[in-house]
Parts: C-alpha cells; sequence; structure tokens
C-alpha cells in the first residue's frame, strides 16, 4: 500500500512538474541596476522592464544598486538563486572593465553569469567646451600635438569608459591630455560646461541636449558608423581609423538559470526591443537597439574583455 502511494505521488509530481514550469514567471521579476538612478543604464533599464513585464504578464521591478563603478550590484546579482526571477543590466564597466581594474573583484564577468541578450550600443562622444580652438577632430589634434600637456579631459573617475576612451584616444592620435577624475559624471559635464575643464568623452545620450543648444561643441562619435541622431557628426574613426568605444547595456541572469528561464526572458526582452514606444524613446538618446542571442551576448563579453584588458593595463588605472 505504501509503495502504491508512493508510486501515485511520483506520477503525479512529474504530470504537475510540466506545469510548474510552463508557470514561469508566476510572480515578480526583479531587475538590478547597478547605478544610480538618471543614467542611461538606468533608462534604458526601466524602459526594457516595462516592455517585459507586459511580454511575462508579471511585474519587472527595477532596483538601483549602485556603488564600485557597478560591482556591488553585480556582486549581488552573482549571488541570487538561478531561477530566473533576478536579472540585471550590464555594462561595458561590469562585464569588460572591472575586471581589468579590479585584483579581486567578487565575481567572474563569464562564469558569474547567464547571458540574456545583449540589447543596445551606446555610443561616446568627445566634447568640448564651446571656446576651445577647434572645430574638427583633425584641428583638435594639431592643436593637442602644439601644446602637449596643456590641456585637461574630465571623466566620471579613474577606470570609466570616459577615462578609458581618453587614454584609447592619447595613444592612437600620439598626444597628451592630462586626466581629470571625478566622482560621477554629473560634476565632470558641469566642469565642461563651465570651461573649467575643456575636454570629455561622455556618452551622447548625456550630451546631446547640450550639443543642440550649442552648449557643448561635439567633435566625433566614437562608435564605428555615424549615430543616427547626429547624421553629419563625423566618427572619431573618419580621422584616426580604428578608433572606436562605446558603451552598451545587456541583460544577464546568474549563472546556472533554468534554459528555458532564459528563452523566455530573451523573448521577453527582444518584444520589449521591438515595441514601437520603445524604439523612439531609445532613438531620442542615440541608443542603438540591438538584440541579440544569449549565445551572441556571451561572445560579446569574451570580445569585450579581449580588447579592454590591455588598454587598461596601459593606462595604469587600478582600482584596488
Amino acid at each position: 500500500m505504501r509503495g502504491s502511494i508512493i508510486t501515485a505521488a511520483l506520477v503525479a509530481l512529474l504530470a504537475f512538474s510540466p506545469a510548474v514550469a510552463q508557470d514561469f514567471p508566476n510572480r515578480p521579476v526583479t531587475l538590478d541596476i547597478p547605478f544610480p538612478a538618471g543614467g542611461s543604464t538606468d533608462l534604458v533599464g526601466r524602459l526594457i522592464a516595462e516592455g517585459m513585464s507586459a511580454a511575462l504578464g508579471q511585474p519587472v521591478i527595477v532596483e538601483n544598486r549602485g556603488g564600485g563603478g557597478g560591482s556591488l550590484g553585480t556582486a549581488h546579482l552573482a549571488k541570487q538563486p538561478p531561477d530566473g526571477y533576478a536579472i540585471m543590466m550590464g555594462t561595458v564597466s561590469t562585464h569588460a572593465l572591472n575586471p581589468a581594474l579590479y585584483k579581486n573583484l567578487p565575481y567572474d564577468a563569464q562564469t558569474s553569469f547567464a547571458p540574456v541578450s545583449l540589447l543596445v550600443i551606446v555610443p561616446n562622444v568627445l566634447v568640448v567646451h564651446p571656446s576651445f580652438p577647434a572645430n574638427n577632430l583633425a584641428e583638435f589634434i594639431a592643436v593637442l600635438k602644439a601644446n602637449p600637456g596643456k590641456y585637461n579631459y574630465a571623466s566620471a573617475g579613474n577606470g570609466t569608459p570616459g577615462h578609458l576612451s581618453g587614454e584609447l584616444f592619447k595613444g592612437m592620435a600620439g598626444v597628451e591630455m592630462q586626466h581629470i577624475p571625478y566622482q560621477g559624471n554629473g560634476p565632470a559635464l558641469v566642469d565642461v560646461l563651465s570651461g573649467q575643464v575643456p575636454i570629455i568623452f561622455d556618452n551622447l545620450p548625456t550630451s546631446s541636449g547640450y550639443i543642440k543648444s550649442g552648449k557643448l561643441k561635439a567633435l566625433g562619435v566614437t562608435t564605428a558608423t555615424r549615430a543616427p541622431s547626429f547624421p553629419d557628426l563625423p566618427t572619431v574613426a573618419e580621422t584616426l581609423p580604428g578608433y572606436e568605444t562605446y558603451s552598451w547595456n545587456a541583460l544577464f541572469a546568474p549563472a546556472g538559470t533554468p534554459p528555458d528561464r532564459i528563452a523566455k526572458l530573451n523573448a521577453a526582452a527582444l518584444k520589449s526591443l521591438a515595441s514601437p514606444k520603445v524604439q523612439a524613446r531609445l532613438a531620442d538618446f542615440s541608443a542603438v537597439t540591438v538584440g541579440s542571442t544569449p549565445e551572441a551576448l556571451g561572445a560579446h563579453v569574451k570580445a569585450e574583455l579581449a580588447k579592454w584588458a590591455p588598454i587598461v593595463k596601459a593606462s595604469g588605472a587600478r582600482l584596488d
């Protein structure tokens, strides 16, 4: 009798299991953003979360966990149960720069996470104060070569994409600029707008309004192709062949998250990206929609790690 009861229970459990799997998600999903509210990663994350909520039939709740250049929030996600209910917005900082900047990073950019989808590419832009005596990139390089070490460039801090974009530029153009790190992009941009520091490599979404109003002078976008929102603005590579930097946003889950749940999260993310509302909003701040398979995101992270490690090493930047 007891054996029959156990057998019946196992049969019932096996019959029920597929239904349980199909029910994912049956409660809210948390989307961690490892940076403070208001930045480009936060904007993209909240847009994507709204569309994913509709696609999944459950709320996708955004939580900002800033600190350590994104490393604190990223480490938090790596420790969450791999059940699909915890995901994060990864960036070039969290998954390509921090591994080269921190000696004892509390996560591995590749093995601690299950890739979901590369979402968007966000161009950076080289901008200067309107008083800077150059109106294009060739003139900019000429001014720097004629005045080695005279001019400073600002960034959101040591080891940030803006800092390393400047270091890569210096090496490729053969120029000298002094790096001035700030505690965040906001204070850095304030000083560039005032002319205190004349140069910054900034996210295009952050600077676009100031470029349009004439408060900043744009000399080039750092992606390989021109930004759709500024089609007349040349790329840096048009003057300095081979130069390319950009920021990116991608979805990750903890390593070990079941493939069927990754597939469902991927489908929801792609559906969100395809929304006309999301497309229009992303275009407003110059983000280029990608959308990818989990496998493509994994390959992207591997390539980014290989690209940035030597640049970080050459810059001498360390954060621990």
